[in-house]
């Protein structure tokens, strides 16, 4: 049995955005039904995106502390926040890269491209992503989404940072996974980068045998980053070269219980 967790901070004056309606709680009978339409969603986005890939690099090895993600703003943590600790079995953190070459745009350029409608280059079959806090437009801290995704999970998240050239969301009750994302973009060698970092573990029990038992929801969620990422390169204007990159690292279940604010 787990140590018990600490008492969450209050949200501080500084978090305006307005609450979501909280999720209602999944019936038997509907977690059954995401067992069962699961696998034409992941048929789906396989047909579609990952065939169209012309060179994919995949490597995946065991994780350990380091793969933690970043803490928690204080201030943005609240009864409604699904920190990892709260989730179910391993934790798999991912980083999917492409390098863009012949973009006119820059790091911070394409931010804010990514942050002014995520959905630009999110995969429709997959994931679609409605605001529902905060001022309608560019991606802002404390800002939430509800990510429709296939079966009856949606994904809450809320923007948890936002710089030049990142934005990083967290996991709201209700999403399928306990975790956070980053998207990211950097200049290399004439190139440029977009990364998604993930660090995700099923959201509870019934989502962690889709996620790491039966590996449908971790299939999905591969599928649908390696998408976004050659989504993007095509939007910047540019081309992918040498594909996408996807470094996966799998970290077991007491690393994930023992981690704080996060």
């Amino acid at each position: 049995m787990s140590a018990p967790r600490a008492a969450r901070p209050r949200p501080q004056e500084a978090f305006h955005a307005p609450r979501t309606r909280r999720p209602r709680r999944l019936t038997i009978r509907r977690r059954v039904g995401v067992l069962l339409r699961f696998p034409a969603g992941i048929a789906l986005v396989s047909w579609r995106y990952v065939w169209r890939v012309t060179a994919l690099h995949r490597t995946e090895t065991e994780g350990d502390r380091g793969d933690l993600p970043p803490p928690l703003p204080a201030e943005l943590v609240d009864e409604r926040s699904k920190l990892l600790a709260d989730g179910a079995g391993p934790m798999f953190h991912r980083r999917f890269s492409v390098r863009i070459e012949g973009s006119g745009m820059t790091p911070e350029s394409l931010m804010s491209a990514v942050a002014a409608d995520v959905n630009r280059a999110a995969p429709s079959a997959a994931a679609v992503f409605h605001k529902t806090a905060g001022v309608p437009g560019t991606a802002q801290v404390a800002d939430e989404y509800r990510v429709q995704m296939p079966g009856p999970w949606d994904g809450p998240v809320r923007v948890v940072h936002r710089d030049a050239t990142s934005l990083r969301l967290a996991t709201l009750t209700g999403h399928l996974e306990a975790g956070q994302i980053e998207f990211r973009t950097a200049s290399d060698r004439g190139c440029l980068v977009f990364e998604v970092e993930t660090w995700a573990r099923g959201g509870d029990r019934w989502a962690d045998l889709l996620y790491s038992r039966l590996r449908m929801a971790k299939e999905i969620q591969f599928n649908m980053w390696v998408h976004f990422c050659l989504r993007t390169a095509r939007f910047s204007g540019g081309r992918s070269r040498g594909g996408v990159t996807v470094v996966t690292r799998a970290v077991p279940e007491p690393v994930c219980l023992a981690a704080r604010g996060c």
